[in-house]
């Protein structure tokens, strides 16, 4: 519950405990055989077709969603409750600084990207090989890794990560 209200214990529940576990049932019943059985999350995203890749991405999707939930900072995973106007600090804030202007702006691109999204899908703020910060929007299980660029944060627009709380209203997630 340290995410209410923005996000409630009961679509946590769910989206964690109930979709992500049905990929990884569904990707551990894939890989006999697949070739991809030592391979990382990254590794298969970027290579694989058909099931195999879209159980393997929401795996990578749900699973960098999910961490970022978490305070790294301490060097242990602990909850932590949303806060107002959280602005990053340090050389992340100088980047978003650099290439979107200001946090404002930067907010408000992420935000419309997430609200203009066609279906069902991801939005991404990224870093590309030169460090310059870009956001994606990305369809079904799709994760910037396949074009070349680290994942920094995402925000997942599918229905079943807002539809309890929020409904239909997609923007006001």
């Amino acid at each position: 519950d340290a995410l209410e209200p923005v996000i409630s214990k009961q679509t946590l529940e769910f989206h964690h405990g109930k979709h992500l576990a049905a990929y990884v049932n569904n990707l551990n019943g894939l890989f006999p055989g697949s070739g991809f059985e030592e391979a990382s999350l990254e590794e298969i995203v970027c290579k694989a077709t058909g099931g195999i890749l879209n159980n393997a991405g929401q795996i990578l999707n749900h699973e960098l969603y999910f961490g970022q939930f978490f305070d790294k900072r301490s060097g242990k995973a602990e909850r932590t409750a949303p806060k107002a106007d959280n602005a990053p600090t340090g050389k992340l804030a100088e980047a978003i600084v650099r290439d979107f202007g200001s946090f404002e702006a930067f907010k408000e691109a992420f935000q419309k990207s997430g609200a203009t999204l066609f279906g069902s899908g991801w939005v991404w703020l990224s870093a590309d090989k030169d460090g310059k910060l870009v956001i994606t929007q990305e369809v079904n299980a799709a994760n910037p890794v396949q074009k070349g660029l680290r994942p920094l944060l995402t925000f997942d627009v599918w229905e079943h990560a807002y539809y309890l709380d929020y409904q239909n209203r997609r923007t006001d997630h």
